[in-house]
């Protein structure tokens, strides 16, 4: 998919510039990979495009545009997962607390990323929002609106 093509509502976010459609939910793990892109698509100026081959939605726009949240659905592991920037020390508070939901992500791990996992029983989705509008916060200038 590319940048600019047509898109459905769904696509759009509140973003000012035009929005790929969005990447399809994996069979497995698809509800919960369009509850999260709705949690994304809720914030504003945020657009969803295809990067590395997973969803990933993005924060501001144009050259200003950062990633906040990338789904990672199987990337080199047996997780359906997202990662998303956190505030310092947040990751290893997450995955010291709950190693079994959280988790260091490869490539962006050592920045302070913090990984959740989408493929347990029981996704605990207000707290999924408030990372994901931390991570929103973080990467717009608008600082950490939530603890972890």
């Amino acid at each position: 998919m590319r940048a600019g093509e047509p898109s459905g509502p769904a696509a759009t976010g509140s973003g000012s510039g035009p929005a790929a459609r969005p990447a399809p939910a994996p069979a497995d793990g698809g509800a919960a990979v369009e509850r999260l892109r709705a949690v994304c698509l809720a914030l504003p100026e945020v657009d969803e495009r295809v990067s590395h081959g997973e969803p990933t939605w993005f924060a501001g726009t144009g050259r200003r545009a950062r990633v906040f949240v990338m789904l990672a659905d199987h990337h080199h592991d047996d997780r359906l997962a997202f990662w998303c920037p956190a505030a310092a020390g947040a990751q290893e508070f997450l995955v010291a607390e709950e190693p079994k939901l959280f988790f260091r992500p490869p490539y962006v791990g050592h920045r302070g990323w913090v990984g959740v996992r989408l493929d347990v029983p029981l996704v605990d989705w207000e707290r999924v929002e408030d990372l994901v509008a931390d991570a929103h916060a973080l990467v717009t200038g608008g600082g950490a609106g939530r603890r972890p």
